[in-house]
């Protein structure tokens, strides 16, 4: 099987920098090329995929603009620090001690990283598809929604939007334009709600447009999408979240004991 050959012999239809970038993204993001490792020079490169000098400095500035490697001309391209950051999603339901950090970002600062969450808006909003229907709600129903954008180290990794039944969050906190000491799982915990069991459901997925330009990704690369359903006593759902990371930059992390 050639490099641009599919396993049933369709060819690839990606021009070759592209193609060669993807080999190459996988090497790093598999950690075959460890963080702080030199690429390979472009004579290696130029000699393992049979390309020219030019196709393979259209894959590496690619490369570049994703965040995998860093370097200049003239000088050793390097694969970043941190090639792809875990995230472990059942410590989002953990509660926070009122004014501490959310344990998402604490998670992400213990790893030598500055995370922070901007609120971006909280209002209701019509909700269809598998919002509404997680929730229980008709088509086109209001539900209260909380969008924030996460960021680590000044560059934003997530973008959330979190939904509530109105009649559960309509005069509380949940419903106002600020952020929530100590966290949601708190909150729905102070207000009779608490947290009982979650369930991700999750794809990847082309960006829109949206989430594109919130992420700043710099072209046509997928995001992991995760849709996650919180109940509370009685399998009520009570938060329904959407949850969108650079699919390149970040990996879920999951356990499972036997029963």
């Amino acid at each position: 099987m050639t490099l641009a050959t599919m396993d049933d012999g369709t060819l690839d239809p990606r021009p070759l920098h592209a193609r060669i970038a993807a080999d190459l993204r996988d090497e790093i993001m598999s950690g075959d090329l460890a963080p702080g490792a030199k690429l390979p020079s472009t004579a290696r490169l130029k000699s393992r995929f049979d390309a020219s000098n030019a196709t393979i400095q259209k894959a590496v500035h690619l490369l570049k603009d994703e965040g995998l490697v860093v370097g200049r001309a003239g000088a050793a391209v390097t694969v970043r620090a941190n090639r792809q950051r875990t995230v472990r999603p059942a410590g989002s339901l953990n509660r926070s001690a009122p004014g501490a950090v959310y344990p998402w970002l604490a998670e992400v600062a213990g790893q030598d990283a500055q995370a922070r969450s901007a609120l971006l808006t909280v209002e209701e909003v019509p909700v269809v598809g598998d919002i509404a229907a997680v929730l229980g709600l008709p088509e086109g129903a209001l539900a209260v929604c909380r969008r924030q954008l996460i960021s680590v180290d000044d560059e934003p990794a997530e973008l959330v939007s979190t939904y509530y039944p109105p009649a559960m969050a309509r005069g509380t906190a949940l419903a106002e334009p600020r952020r929530i000491r100590g966290g949601t799982p708190t909150l729905l915990a102070e207000l009779g709600f608490p947290p009982r069991r979650s369930v991700d459901r999750i794809s990847a997925r082309v960006a829109t447009q949206e989430q594109c330009a919130a992420l700043r990704l710099p072209g046509d690369l997928p995001v992991l999408r995760t849709l996650r359903t919180v109940y509370g006593d009685d399998e009520r759902p009570i938060e329904v979240t959407v949850m969108v990371k650079a699919g390149h930059l970040y990996e879920l992390q999951y356990e499972f004991t036997p029963e």
